[in-house]
């Protein structure tokens, strides 16, 4: 009777499971409008959220740039591509912060050897942007970022654009930001 009972309840399990996976979107993963978007990480969807500290302990919210196109661009001081690309973005930042653009960068600290080569990195490149710490690596994960430097282009409503692995230059920045709304 034992073993019936064992049966029966794992039947229950699986079909809860199964029930749970096939369950439409829920108000946690999806915002609401005239067009329902899906919070995730793929061209079209709803950026997800985060929030991350700056090397002075200063905290951004990626939600609160709402209302400007971003570059979110994951990089470290390690990286040559990153080192390459950093002079073009802080150009490109410069010549459009007063346009509506934000470039938020996140350091993957995490991957760092040493978080204190952040600060000298910055300086040296002479970097006005914000750069915030993903020190548990937490955010790279959320993003599925394996491979650096990773830019992901938002526009005003927080909806990703382009989504890109490798160095940006200028031109390639212009042409992906100018052509979002």
């Amino acid at each position: 009777m034992k073993k019936y009972f064992a049966v029966a309840v794992l039947i229950g399990l699986i079909f809860w499971g199964f029930y749970s996976v096939q369950k439409p979107n829920t108000p946690t993963n999806t915002i609401s409008s005239s067009s329902k978007l899906t919070v995730g990480i793929d061209e079209g969807n709803l950026a997800p959220d985060f929030e991350l500290k700056t090397l002075d302990g200063n905290s951004i919210r990626l939600s609160s740039l709402k209302g400007k196109k971003v570059i979110l661009n994951f990089w470290a001081t390690w990286c040559p591509p990153c080192r390459s690309e950093m002079p073009d973005i802080e150009k490109f930042y410069v010549d459009q912060k007063d346009k509506g653009l934000e470039v938020l960068a996140v350091n993957l600290t995490n991957a760092e050897k040493n978080r204190a080569d952040v600060a000298p990195f910055l300086k040296s490149f002479g970097i006005t942007f914000p750069v915030v710490l993903d020190e548990k690596g937490s955010i790279g994960e959320l993003y599925d970022v394996y491979s650096i430097p990773a830019s992901f282009i938002i526009d005003t409503q927080g909806v990703i654009q382009k989504k890109l692995v490798g160095p940006m230059t200028y031109d390639s920045m212009k042409a992906m930001v100018g052509a979002i709304k």
